[in-house]
C-alpha cells in the first residue's frame, strides 16, 4: 500500500498537472469501490473546478471551487493516470505491476473525469480497495475518514514532547505505536522499519519505555522526518508496485537499510550482523 511519501508524490503531480482545471464531465462506471460512491457523486463533480491538491495522512484531497473536498485513497492497486488530449499518458502514483497505462476503456477503469483542456483523469483499481468520497464545505475535519487521524509527522506538531505524551503508559510495541494512524498520520511499514533502524531502536520495545527519554525521542523524530523527506525526494519507493508521477519508479528502495533485506549484511558502520525478519 502506498505510504506517505508515495501519496505526497501523487499529490505534487496532480497539483502541477491539473490544479485549476474545470471538470466538464464525470463518469462513474460502477456503484462502489471499497465503499459505495456518495449519492449524486458524478453530478456534484461535473462543473466544479479543481482548485488545489493536498495530502492528509495517506489520503489525497482535492479542494473544489464550491468549498467541498474530493477525498481519494488509492488502496492497494489504485492508479491515477492523466490522459492528455494530444496523446500520451502520465501515470500518477501508478502501480508497477505489468499493466500498461489505462485508456479509459478497461475493465478496471472505474472513474473518468474529463477536464476543460481535454485532459482526462482516470482512476483504475483492479482490487477495488481504494475509495472516493466527498466532504461538504466546512465538514472535512469531521469527516468519518479523517476525524480520528493523528499528527502529521512532517508537521510542526510532531516533536519529542508530542511522542512522550502519546507513549506514556502505552504497552504496545514501538513499531505498532508508530503505525497507529490515530497517533501519527501516514506512517507505514516500510518507513517505520527504516526510521527505527536508523534510531537504533527495537520495533519490539514497549513504547512507554521511551516516554521519559527525551534524547531518544528527539533522535527518533529526526530519523522519521529524514526518512520521509529522503523518500519524497526520491519519488517514493518502488517494490513491485509504485511508479511516481512521471511514470518512472521511485528510487528510495535502493537505499533501504532493513526493509526487504532479510539475511543481508547490516549497513550500520561497525556492525557485523545481518538483517533478521520478524513478524509483528
Amino acid at each position: 500500500m502506498p505510504e506517505l511519501p508515495e501519496v505526497e508524490t501523487v499529490v505534487r503531480g496532480l497539483q502541477a498537472g491539473i490544479a485549476g482545471r474545470l471538470i466538464e464531465r464525470a463518469e462513474i462506471r460502477r456503484a462502489n469501490l471499497r465503499f459505495p460512491f456518495p449519492p449524486g457523486f458524478a453530478g456534484h463533480l461535473t462543473g466544479r473546478r479543481l482548485v488545489s491538491f493536498r495530502r492528509r495522512a495517506k489520503y489525497i484531497l482535492a479542494d473544489l471551487d464550491d468549498g467541498a473536498t474530493l477525498i481519494i485513497h488509492l488502496g492497494m492497486s489504485g492508479r491515477i493516470t492523466l490522459l492528455r488530449d494530444a496523446g500520451g499518458a502520465e501515470n500518477l502514483g501508478a502501480f508497477h505491476d505489468g499493466r500498461s497505462p489505462g485508456d479509459g476503456n478497461g475493465a478496471h477503469d472505474h472513474v473518468l473525469l474529463t477536464l476543460d483542456d481535454g485532459t482526462r483523469l482516470l482512476y483504475s483499481d483492479p482490487r477495488r480497495f481504494g475509495m472516493m468520497d466527498l466532504a461538504a464545505a466546512g465538514a472535512l475535519t469531521g469527516h468519518r475518514l479523517l476525524k480520528d487521524i493523528g499528527e502529521e509527522p512532517l508537521g510542526n506538531g510532531f516533536h519529542a514532547q508530542f511522542l512522550a505524551a502519546k507513549f506514556a503508559g502505552k504497552s504496545a510495541p514501538l513499531k505498532a505505536a508508530l503505525l497507529d494512524q490515530r497517533l501519527i498520520a501516514g506512517l507505514g511499514n516500510i518507513y517505520v522499519c527504516e526510521a527505527l533502524h536508523r534510531a537504533r531502536l527495537s520495533p519490539l520495545r514497549q513504547a512507554a519505555t521511551l516516554a521519559k527519554s527525551a534524547p531518544r525521542l528527539e533522535d527518533l523524530v529526526r530519523h522519521i522526518r529524514a526518512v520521509l523527506g529522503e523518500a519524497i525526494m526520491a519519488g517514493g519507493s518502488s517494490l513491485r508496485d509504485y511508479v511516481r508521477a512521471d511514470g518512472a519508479p521511485g528510487t528510495f528502495q535502493q537505499v533501504f537499510r532493513v526493509y526487504g533485506r532479510e539475511g543481508e549484511a547490516c549497513v550500520t558502520p561497525g556492525c557485523a550482523g545481518s538483517i533478521r525478519r520478524i513478524v509483528q
